[in-house]
């Protein structure tokens, strides 16, 4: 597998950042809503008083963590790209510029927050495009509470009954769809193959473990085309 660069990367997302929204719901059947509801319920069920949500890009989970929590939460959404930042906070502007939740500019790879900081940690669709995923993990690790939980939402590797006419649909009707979409056919066929190289379930559970995370649990939607990983700090940490 060919490590993501974070040039590359970032310059992908940049491309696309107007039209990310538009094309995830149409390219995922509008199934990404329920993913991305499960993740934020998962979070908000703790009660959590501090989340960072990492690779926020345009703000959806974290403006949803916003509307889950109590209002004396505080939600940090946190992105390395730009112009998907800018997206975000047109949005944030756009619901009245709630207090609570901020958007910075920043690397998954080295947080500039304190030890401890944050009670949970959200991410979405983010962790793949790492081009360091144990470093990440490590940064996570370092910012969160004892206690606390890392909940991970990302593509992983479907049931072998569905796998072949998922790889087809990734290799040759997405690129196609996104580029009707958005006009940027590489950046989806990007996408394509950064599924098809990344782990499955259980793969990611052991980079969980071995990175430091005490328990961890996997859950599998849609077939396991996408996985919800739950990964806890020990206390002891």
């Amino acid at each position: 597998m060919t490590t993501p660069r974070s040039e590359a990367v970032e310059r992908t997302f940049a491309g696309i950042a107007p039209r990310y929204d538009f094309a995830n719901h149409l390219l995922s059947f509008g199934i990404d809503y329920s993913w991305r509801r499960l993740l934020v319920h998962s979070c908000s069920a703790s009660h959590p008083d501090k989340v960072l949500d990492l690779a926020t890009g345009s703000g959806d989970v974290a403006f949803a963590l916003e509307r889950a929590l109590p209002k004396e939460a505080d939600v940090i959404g946190l992105d390395f790209c730009q112009p998907m930042l800018d997206q975000a906070r047109l949005k944030w502007k756009d619901r009245g510029s709630p207090s609570n939740l901020k958007f910075l500019h920043g690397d998954c790879l080295d947080l500039s927050f304190a030890d401890g900081s944050f009670d949970a940690i959200t991410m979405a669709f983010g962790f793949r495009n790492l081009e360091d995923r144990p470093r990440g993990l490590s940064e996570m690790l370092r910012v969160l509470r004892p206690g606390g939980r890392l909940h991970l939402l990302e593509f992983s590797q479907p049931f072998l009954v569905i796998r072949p006419f998922y790889y087809f649909y990734l290799r040759a009707v997405l690129p196609l769809f996104a580029w009707l979409v958005t006009g940027d056919r590489k950046a989806y066929q990007y996408l394509g193959s950064s599924i098809q190289g990344f782990p499955d379930r259980r793969g990611l559970t052991g980079e969980l473990l071995e990175a430091g995370f005490g328990k961890v649990s996997a859950r599998p939607l849609t077939g396991a085309i996408v996985a919800l990983h739950v990964a806890e700090k020990k206390s002891s940490d």
